[in-house]
């Protein structure tokens, strides 16, 4: 049996052929299963969409480790200004995803701009990327963290043992997915639940924060540009570190197709997300400061916990608990976005069609999430995270850039496409020459872990010519797709999303 992707696909050489039927086979008969429109629907409100902005930029860095600014700057003064800046350049390169969201009313994000803008093979690669690598390996980092600290208040005395967190982690991975899998609307509710939650956390640090700054205790900010001096070597590590702490504006664009009146919604959720949490990153980095010297916060392994300590006595022990429910929300929120980018990728003929096919009750894309729970288990166990991450950091950077200079590319290439919201074009020139830029740069300061991302994302090119461009597979290797394929529909009770879904 051999069927079509829902969509007509990018390329003719997809190795998704066939006639789609929009129904689930049965494995003894021709009979349909299920009949009636299966789609992925419009539920994700304004509120909801602030949720999944700030729920997923908010995860555990700011209270577990914000000295990647600090060590590579060398001076309180210029960090808070880093910090500053790079809320700025996110907010810029937010507004640009504003109007892209607008003009481009699919879901998908990066890979769906840049397939707009520059074509199929950046498009894959982009996705091939992200598939194999960042995103199993960034959930796995970000579970980790929830994993170590809803355990801390259970080991507040010794040693948590390793398998013990790692055990954890799995299961909350586990459950994300299974959430994201059974209901787009309790996904959601979560996701608002877990944001109050984040907030609440920056508040406990925030208020007595400034309380500090009321009683006089500014010796930390004395001579605040005093220190170490900032090389132009470390500008990139001191971009990326702040850049990943505030990555995840980008995600509300990854499910487009599922936002309520998106011309209005995605501006101002960007807006109000951004502002919330650029206010919020810099007051807390002023707070820790009051309490903390820049030396003790470079060697402390938990800088929320260390300023909890020392202000708030039992009440600190609140703060784990609070760091674990963050990284939760990350974990729900990446989850929830990124499985949209797997999805429009199948449809569009780049990964399997089983990935773009909805479940048929609870209308959830049901194998685009969980495809990933075996890629970030075995990250999990037996990956080398950071290295990875740090290896392909400038790849996520290079592809959001480029997603930038596309929607230069397409004012000029195509000025008669209505654009509801529309930004200067000094704002996605600034931001994807400030991208590109520090890409170029990191490649002359860190050539060795830049060469080895830019080694493994140019395995995405040989792959696009394997298995999509490639039109002369053999006849048993695609009756042997096509049967797995029907098997994994059953088992998953999922079929294609009608075509008159797309808005």
């Amino acid at each position: 049996m051999l069927r079509k992707a829902a969509v007509t696909t990018v390329s003719n050489g997809s190795y998704l052929q066939g006639e789609s039927n929009g129904r689930l086979p049965a494995m003894d008969s021709g009979q349909p299963a299920q009949e009636g429109k299966v789609v992925l629907k419009k539920k994700v409100t304004l509120l909801r969409g602030i949720s999944i902005i700030i729920g997923t930029i908010i995860g555990a860095g700011i209270f577990i480790s914000p000295k990647g600014i600090l060590k590579n700057t060398g001076s309180v003064g210029m960090s808070l200004i880093l910090w500053t800046a790079c809320g700025i350049l996110s907010l810029f390169g937010a507004l640009c995803y504003a109007e892209l969201g607008t003009c481009i009313k699919k879901s998908g994000g990066h890979y769906t701009y840049i397939l707009e803008a520059f074509g199929p093979l950046p498009a894959f690669v982009r996705m091939w990327v992200e598939l194999l690598v960042i995103r199993p390996a960034a959930t796995a980092v970000i579970s980790l963290a929830f994993g170590r600290y809803i355990l801390e208040p259970f080991f507040m005395h010794c040693e948590i043992p390793e398998l013990a967190i790692k055990l954890i982690t799995a299961v909350g991975i586990t459950l994300v997915m299974v959430l994201n899998s059974t209901s787009v609307s309790w996904s959601a509710r979560i996701q608002i639940f877990l944001t109050f939650c984040k907030l609440v956390a920056i508040l406990i640090i925030i208020v007595p924060g400034v309380i500090q700054l009321i009683k006089g205790e500014t010796q930390h900010f004395k001579n605040a540009f005093a220190g170490n001096d900032a090389s132009v070597m470390g500008l990139p590590l001191a971009f990326y570190s702040g850049m990943y702490a505030y990555s995840g504006w980008f995600y509300l664009n990854f499910v487009t197709e599922e936002v309520e009146n998106p011309e209005k919604n995605i501006p101002l959720a960007i807006c109000i997300s951004m502002i919330i949490v650029t206010v919020g990153y810099v007051l807390t980095n002023v707070a820790y400061f009051t309490t903390i010297s820049a030396g003790e916060l470079l060697l402390s392994k938990a800088v929320a916990v260390t300023f909890a300590e020392r202000l708030m006595g039992d009440f600190s022990l609140a703060v784990p608990v609070l760091v674990a429910l963050s990284c939760f929300g990350s974990m729900n929120g990446g989850i929830f976005a990124v499985s949209r980018m797997f999805f429009v990728a199948s449809r569009e003929g780049h990964l399997p069609e089983i990935l773009s096919m909805i479940h048929v009750r609870k209308h959830t894309p049901l194998p685009a999430v969980i495809v990933l729970h075996p890629l970030t288990m075995i990250m999990l166990f037996n990956g080398d995270l950071y290295s990875l991450l740090n290896f392909l950091s400038f790849a996520r950077w290079l592809f959001i850039g480029l997603a930038v200079a596309g929607l230069i590319y397409l004012r000029y290439k195509r000025p008669d496409m209505p654009r509801p919201f529309k930004v200067p074009l000094f704002i996605p020139a600034l931001f994807s020459f400030t991208c590109l830029f520090m890409v170029a740069l990191s490649l002359y300061s860190d050539p060795v872990n830049t060469g080895i991302g830019f080694a493994i994302t140019l395995t995405g090119v040989p792959a696009y010519y394997l298995f999509i461009v490639w039109d002369k597979k053999p006849k048993w290797f695609r009756k042997l797709l096509d049967r797995v394929t029907e098997i994994l529909q059953i088992l998953l009770e999922v079929i294609p999303p009608e075509e008159d879904q797309k808005s």
